[in-house]
C-alpha cells in the first residue's frame, strides 16, 4: 500500500453530472472515499482542477496570462469546498495557495506541507503552480516530487489510458499499463508533456482511473487493479 499519495482531482469530477460547479452528493463520495484512505493511515495531498468553473480556453480572445490566471482563482475555490467537506469528517485540511491570499489559505510552502502531513493534516495545493503556462498537471507532478510521494492517484472523466480519444474514437482501446517514454512517444493525451518529463525524472509512478466511483481511489492507494498504472 502507497504510504503517502498525491491524490489529483480534476475540477470536472466535483461537478457530477452537472457539468459545471459544485455537486454536493458527488464532493461527499469523493470525501469519503478520501476519509476511507486516511483511515488506513495513508498521508494525503491534493491538487485539485478548475475546469468545473473556467478553462483556458474560454478566454479564447482574452491574454493568455489573465485566462490563467483565473483559472488559478477558480482551483482555489474547488481547495475550499473539499477543505470544508473533508473536515466535516472530522479529519484537519490545510490549503496551500500558490498565489498568496492570506485571508483564506496558506502560502504555499514545502517545509510547512510536509510538517502538516506529519501531523496528520490533509493538504490541498491550490492555484497550479502560480504561473500562467502550466497546467494543474504539472503543478500535481512537481508538488508529487517536493512531498516525496510515493504515487500520484490521477481522477479523471475516463477509466484510464487509452490509444486515443475514446470519446472521438470508438475503435480507441484501454490500455492497463504503459511506460512515460511510451506515452511521450506516442503522444497520448495523459497529462501533458512536462508532467509526464517531471514523473519519469523523479520515478514517480501514476495511477490513472475514473472517479465515476470514488472507490477507485482505494483500490488504487492499495495496489489493486483499476485504471491504468504509468511506471
Amino acid at each position: 500500500m502507497y504510504k503517502r499519495v498525491l491524490l489529483k482531482l480534476s475540477g470536472e469530477a466535483l461537478a457530477g453530472d452537472q457539468k459545471v460547479g459544485i455537486n454536493e452528493e458527488t464532493i461527499n463520495e469523493v470525501c469519503d472515499a478520501i476519509k476511507s484512505i486516511y483511515d488506513l493511515g495513508v498521508e494525503v495531498a491534493i491538487v485539485v482542477g478548475g475546469g468545473n468553473f473556467w478553462r483556458g480556453k474560454y478566454g479564447e480572445n482574452m491574454v493568455r496570462t489573465t485566462a490563467d490566471y483565473m483559472g488559478m482563482l477558480a482551483t482555489a475555490m474547488n481547495g475550499l469546498a473539499l477543505q470544508d467537506a473533508i473536515e466535516k469528517r472530522g479529519i484537519e485540511a490545510i490549503v496551500q495557495t500558490a498565489i498568496e491570499m492570506k485571508r483564506v489559505a496558506e502560502p504555499f510552502s514545502q517545509r510547512e506541507a510536509m510538517e502538516h502531513l506529519q501531523k496528520g493534516r490533509i493538504v490541498i495545493f491550490s492555484c497550479g503552480v502560480g504561473d500562467p503556462f502550466f497546467s494543474t498537471d504539472t503543478a500535481a507532478a512537481l508538488r508529487a516530487a517536493e512531498i516525496g510521494a510515493n504515487a500520484i492517484l490521477v481522477a479523471k472523466t475516463i477509466d484510464g489510458v487509452y490509444t486515443a480519444d475514446p470519446k472521438i474514437d470508438p475503435t480507441a482501446q484501454k490500455i492497463d499499463h504503459i511506460t512515460y517514454q511510451e506515452i511521450l512517444e506516442k503522444d497520448l493525451k495523459v497529462m501533458d508533456s512536462t508532467a509526464i518529463s517531471l514523473c519519469k525524472d523523479n520515478d514517480i509512478p501514476l495511477v490513472i482511473f475514473a472517479m465515476s466511483d470514488p472507490d477507485n481511489i482505494i483500490k488504487a492507494v492499495n495496489e489493486e487493479d483499476v485504471g491504468t498504472k504509468v511506471d
